[in-house]
């Protein structure tokens, strides 16, 4: 298995290592056709990219597609904040990016106050080996799904990393709303079982290494190795070998 393009990377403007020519040297070096700089959104209280950074951030990718030779996509990995699907990637902002990505992430600035339960509940109960009570089940499902109807989102980054849905349920609306699940090279966020149950819906997939430093570009080791355990087709993968993902967003903003 080979990434095409890796989606899920970060720099300094986030929480990442590295500037992006460094990234994406490290992608050329690994035999990629592009890379995708996707830093935290902008309502993450501790990592998120600041919108009065935006314009030099965009300048430091175009800066190193040029002297790398390699594409450099402007990616964002925005926040969930709240049932309601609210994401931080407002309409106005879209111009400025090629790929959306979205997940749920702990230091994040929630739409309503018991939206916070996501971050400070889900986080505590996950340390703590506490399991989740159906109702937070039920609204976090909830969050993930609006997330999906409600913004052209490309991909789900890293389900039910510290929180917890409904894996089965949000990756049915993934399949319906043509948007991905992450595989995630960095750390194993869902279960064998529950990877599996999420294969049978016929969601799609994309395979990302979620990397800080250049020297996690490209890495695809431990998704490999549970792709494989569970048997996930490989045909369902659609940024490796070559292949391309038919992502939402730039088809939405096609016909803005």
């Amino acid at each position: 298995m080979k990434l095409t393009i890796d989606y899920h990377t970060h720099t300094v403007f986030s929480d990442g290592k590295n500037r992006a020519a460094e990234i994406a040297a490290a992608a050329k070096e690994h035999g990629l056709e592009g890379i995708a700089i996707s830093e935290h959104g902008y309502s993450h209280l501790a990592f998120g990219i600041r919108r009065k950074k935006t314009e030099r951030w965009l300048s430091e990718l175009k800066k190193a597609q040029e002297e790398v030779g390699i594409r450099v996509l402007a990616g964002i990995e925005s926040n969930i904040r709240g049932i309601s699907g609210l994401c931080d990637l407002r309409e106005s902002d879209y111009e400025n990016f090629d790929v959306y990505l979205a997940g749920i992430h702990v230091a994040t600035r929630y739409e309503r106050l018991r939206d916070y339960k996501f971050g400070v509940s889900s986080m505590l109960r996950t340390k703590l080996g506490i399991g989740p009570s159906s109702t937070l089940v039920r609204d976090t499902t909830k969050a993930y799904i609006h997330a999906v109807e409600r913004n052209p989102l490309d991909v789900v980054t890293h389900l039910n990393y510290l929180c917890f849905s409904d894996p089965v349920e949000v990756a049915k609306c993934c399949r319906d709303y043509g948007t991905y699940l992450e595989i995630s090279s960095k750390k194993q966020h869902l279960s064998d079982e529950e990877l599996a149950a999420v294969v049978a819906t016929g969601v799609r997939f994309v395979v990302n290494s979620d990397a800080h430093t250049p020297d996690r570009v490209g890495d695809t080791r431990l998704a490999e190795e549970q792709i494989a355990r569970v048997g996930v087709p490989l045909e369902r993968i659609d940024n490796i070998d070559g292949r391309h993902p038919v992502f939402r967003f730039a088809e939405f903003k096609r016909h803005m």
